[in-house]
């Protein structure tokens, strides 16, 4: 999860706390006679607050982003001396050399600016930037965290909306059921089956589909009865290769996942030439699923139509799974792919 925060909240932050530095020297430390008689104490102040800022920009969108991220506080905690030894160096050429060349006065005296005693000594100096980086990262990750939560709430909903208006649209069931009113003449025990498999298919979109997580097996199931019904559509003319390969049973995945690449391949495939066959492919093993698509194009089709569903599909996924999942799509020589990998939980 990428944070991406404005870069000049940190300016004004800092801001804030070299005000709230100076007025505490004012205030409490009483140095507000030194402040009078010489400038050396404007430049000591900002070398030392733009050294602590230095740091904490590259903390913060490096060393932050790289563990704690990634919750690897362990790793984040051996890097600390590192941060210390960057915070120590970028001190000394601000103040040692730069200010130095401008004002003819170091900060530290002779003997202190030996590099043992400068990095030991800035060491407790540096701390608060590395410090106040971390916990700059962790509030503005809680904030994000909670906004994609809402986003996803958001999502959920459309996408229980989209399923209804799409999977069982009236066109849709006009079609399915006049095909239903076909078979009744000669077989009509077929046709009871085909109204169960309907019924199922009904239910599961209204009780399962607004569920953050779906069981896998009634997912695949509810595909699987998708399939059916819209074999009925086509009439027997449909060229579809599906299949499931693996055991499963009451692992979970997030909540129609699975649909939207069945769904896009019955929307926008080719799916009544036997020459130029769909196919449809779910794998599990190794605590993971996977899922393949494969269809030519309809003449004309133009697949940015579906980009905000992938869109929001990559936001689920990203919130749910975090790096922990695949997502391809490919379009070429007049078909389309897509690939899912996600791991399954118990």
């Amino acid at each position: 999860m990428k944070l991406k925060i404005p870069f000049y909240y940190h300016i004004i932050l800092f801001l804030g706390l070299f005000l709230t530095y100076f007025l505490w020297d004012f205030g409490i430390n009483n140095r507000m006679a030194i402040v009078q008689k010489t400038k050396l104490y404007f430049w000591v102040t900002s070398t030392f607050m733009s050294s602590v800022f230095v740091v904490y920009i590259l903390n913060f969108y490096t060393v932050c982003d790289w563990f704690l991220n990634k919750r690897k506080i362990y790793f984040y905690f051996l890097s600390i001396p590192f941060s210390l030894l960057i915070f120590a160096g970028i001190r000394y050429l601000f103040q040692e050399i730069i200010m130095f060349q401008i004002t003819g006065f170091h900060n530290y005296f002779k003997e202190a600016r030996e590099v043992s005693y400068y990095i030991k000594d800035n060491f407790f100096f540096g701390l608060p930037a590395v410090i106040f980086s971390a916990l700059s990262y962790l509030f503005w990750q809680s904030q994000y965290s909670q906004k994609q939560n809402q986003e996803l709430l958001l999502e959920n909903k459309k996408a229980h909306f989209q399923m209804l208006k799409a999977q069982v649209s009236p066109h849709f069931l006009f079609n399915t059921l006049n095909s239903f009113y076909s078979q009744l003449v000669l077989k009509e025990d077929e046709m009871a089956d085909d109204i169960l498999v309907l019924s199922d298919l009904l239910r599961y979109v209204i009780t399962e589909t607004d569920k953050d997580e779906a069981v896998l097996s009634k997912e695949i199931q509810f595909i699987e009865n998708y399939i059916h019904l819209q074999k009925k559509r086509f009439e027997d003319q449909m060229f579809l290769d599906f299949s499931v390969e693996g055991i499963y049973s009451n692992e979970k995945i997030l909540s129609s996942a699975l649909i939207h690449f069945v769904e896009n391949v019955f929307k926008h495939g080719k799916l009544n030439n036997e020459k130029e066959k769909a196919f449809i492919s779910i794998k599990i093993k190794a605590g993971c699923l996977e899922i393949s698509t494969l269809n030519y194009n309809v003449n004309g089709e133009n697949y940015s139509s579906t980009g905000i569903g992938f869109e929001n599909l990559t936001k689920r996924l990203e919130y749910i799974y975090k790096h922990e999942f695949v997502l391809e799509k490919t379009e070429e020589n007049n078909t389309f792919k897509t690939y899912l990998k996600i791991p399954l939980k118990n």
